[in-house]
Formats: structure tokens, sequence, C-alpha cells
């Protein structure tokens, strides 16, 4: 055992996960049936192959590319909190074009920029939980998430009190979101 446990009687401690280290644990057991069970759509069903085909307003798409799209998370863990999609139905990243990687890598660079214009956020979370078992809510179609944090946010708010705190409605989210990703058209443009 390495020097986090010196001094520490680890034979006659019973269960180390009450061994004091330099993490704090924050238990979730009401998460499980989601690991477990989570609600995986249809292929038929997939809300990201049947967004595309819907109004931008209604679908919640902020902008559209030839490979990919950008659109706001319908349980978003943050206000703009996005979604980088491709277009075709595949699964992992690995299954994804040199095309659909490039868009999808330059969407959400762009996704950054604008999300940090519109709302001054201090960093985000970015990634793609790829299948089920790593908490995909829905692994069957590739999708990167962009989570803007702000220094004072509610990293826990969700969790603790089973809350979260959205201080603006996904459609004027979107509608902002919109208004500046370079190329987006507007409807007073059309």
């Amino acid at each position: 055992m390495g020097d986090e446990f010196e001094g520490v009687d680890v034979e006659n401690s019973g269960d180390l996960a009450g061994i004091p280290d330099a993490f704090q644990r924050l238990w979730t057991p009401h998460r499980l049936v989601y690991i477990q069970d989570g609600q995986q759509p249809h292929k038929d069903n997939c809300p990201f192959c049947l967004a595309p085909a819907m109004d931008d307003e209604r679908a919640l798409i902020v902008a559209r590319g030839t490979y990919a799209y950008a659109l706001l998370n319908l349980f978003p863990y943050n206000s703009g909190h996005l979604l980088i999609c491709p277009y075709r139905h595949i699964a992992t990243y690995d299954q994804a074009t040199p095309e659909e990687v490039a868009e999808i890598g330059e969407f959400t660079q762009i996704a950054m920029r604008v999300i940090t214009e519109v709302s001054h956020c201090d960093g985000f979370n970015i990634g793609m939980n790829q299948g089920q078992i790593a908490g995909a809510g829905i692994a069957e179609h590739l999708h990167q998430h962009i989570v803007p944090r702000w220094a004072l946010d509610a990293n826990f708010f969700p969790i603790i009190a089973k809350t979260k705190a959205l201080p603006r409605l996904l459609g004027e989210v979107r509608e902002e979101i919109a208004s500046v990703w370079p190329g987006v058209v507007q409807p007073d443009e059309r």
C-alpha cells in the first residue's frame, strides 16, 4: 500500500471507504437505476435523427452544418448546454468520418466562443459518453456535450437537491445562441 494509508490500521479498519484521503465522496445510489436501466430509445425514435427534420425552434437546433449540427440539450446541466451531433446515426467517435470529426470539432470551438460571448461563462465541461455503460443517455447516436460553467454555479445542486437552477427558458437560450452563431441565417434575412 502507498503513503496514503500511512498511520492507518488498514487490517482493523473494516471498510476502506471510511479512510480519510484527499477526496470527498458524493454517494449517489439513486443513479444506479439510470446506469443499469437507462432509457434508450429504439433506433426509429432516435431524437438526434428526428431533430434535423424538424423546425429549428421546435428541435432547439442552433446551427446546421454539412455533416453535423448543434442543438440545446433538452435536459441541460446548465443554461446553454449544447450538443453537437453528426447527422448520421453512429454510436461511437471511431465510426465518424474525417469530415464529421472535423465539423464536430469546428462546431465545438464555435460553440465555446458563442456561449462565452452570450453568457460570459468561466469555463466548460466538454465530453462524449460513449456507450450505455459510460452513461450515454442516447448511446446509439454520437453526441458531444458542451456545458458552460461559471465560478459560482451550483455544480452539485442537481445531485443534492434533485433540482436544476436554469434561469432562462430553452427557447430564449436557443434564440440568443443562434443569433450570434456565425453563418446562421436569421428569420428576418430569409
